[in-house]
């Protein structure tokens, strides 16, 4: 990938697709919640087709939820698209969605957790900046954390980089290994970025910057996907690691013999010579960072930690 392309900021009138690329909304009441604190901010909102479509723990058919996403970036009206929420069924339609589209009308795309591998897809066929941030079914809906809000509309709104990403002052950024590098910032959930690994949607790593995190894994498969980035050659490529949030990836069983998230970290990682850090507000937890996908950064432990070096977005041309 040796281009890349930004959208255009999101501004106060414009309008909000919402999809479910993934699963449908758990709650219904929590959806229409967060439409609700979109449309009370100034944003009008187009809802998708199959937006609330089930299909066990699909959000309806993969062509359904794939014509949904490639709609949304077909049509003019739309400023940004943001996913209800995660869940699983992401890489069922990668195949299928219209990459020329999502090329030819660049516009903000916000999801993560099973949205990353969409995000990925999309960077490495089209080199458009999408956004690993706050979805409407989930934080929008259930009240969004303030720390969560701030970053989020600033990184969607401001053409201006926005520097330094701190923690919050009660959970500081752990440093595993001092240093310095600047890359592209690529990664999200870790689970979904190992389904992409062979593929044509894979990105390259070469000198990025890897960001990752994860829920609700047991150690040995969080082990078992950082064995297939390595086997892959992602970390002899990479120039910084940024370890986000690892929520309830405990032992299930205290019973089986089990190794802790740290040695196995400590087992894939000691031996790189690249700056790393752990604890960073990013992932599945209520208190995170929003993360463009692509930009160009710089981790520096001396300075604090990930520093957004460049804008996400373009200001408006008239």
């Amino acid at each position: 990938m040796n281009w890349k392309i930004k959208p255009n900021r999101l501004t106060n009138g414009m309008t909000i697709g919402v999809i479910s690329p993934a699963s449908r909304p758990l709650d219904e009441t929590i959806y229409y919640r967060g439409i609700e604190y979109l449309k009370q901010l100034g944003y009008d909102v187009i809802a998708s087709t199959h937006v609330l479509d089930k299909r066990g723990y699909l959000a309806g058919h993969d062509e359904d939820r794939a014509e949904d996403l490639n709609a949304m970036f077909r049509n003019p009206e739309i400023g940004a698209i943001i996913c209800s929420r995660g869940g699983y069924g992401t890489p069922r339609l990668i195949d299928k969605i219209d990459f020329d589209a999502i090329q030819n009308n660049p516009k903000i795309f916000v999801g993560y957790s099973d949205l990353t591998a969409v995000s990925l897809a999309i960077w490495q066929q089209t080199g458009l900046v999408t956004f690993s941030g706050p979805m409407v079914a989930v934080e929008m809906g259930r009240g969004i954390d303030p720390f969560t809000e701030t970053s989020f509309w600033t990184t969607v709104t401001s053409p201006d980089p926005v520097g330094l990403l701190a923690n919050p002052d009660s959970s500081p950024v752990r440093v595993i290994k001092p240093g310095k590098a600047e890359g592209r910032l690529l990664g999200g959930c870790l689970s979904l970025i190992n389904v992409l690994a062979g593929t044509p949607y894979f990105p390259d790593f070469d000198g990025a910057i890897l960001i990752i995190e994860d829920i609700d894994e047991e150690p040995y498969r969080v082990d078992r996907y950082l064995a297939q980035l390595k086997l892959a050659g992602v970390f002899e490529k990479i120039a910084g690691i940024v370890l986000g949030q690892f929520i309830d990836c405990d032992p299930k069983d205290p019973e089986k013999p089990s190794l802790e998230l740290d040695q196995i970290f400590l087992d894939y990682f000691e031996n790189l010579n690249i700056p790393i850090i752990a604890n960073f507000a990013y992932g599945h937890g209520a208190i995170k960072h929003t993360i463009p996908i692509g930009i160009h950064a710089i981790l520096d432990t001396e300075q604090g930690g990930l520093i957004l070096a460049e804008n996400a977005v373009r200001g408006i041309i008239s």
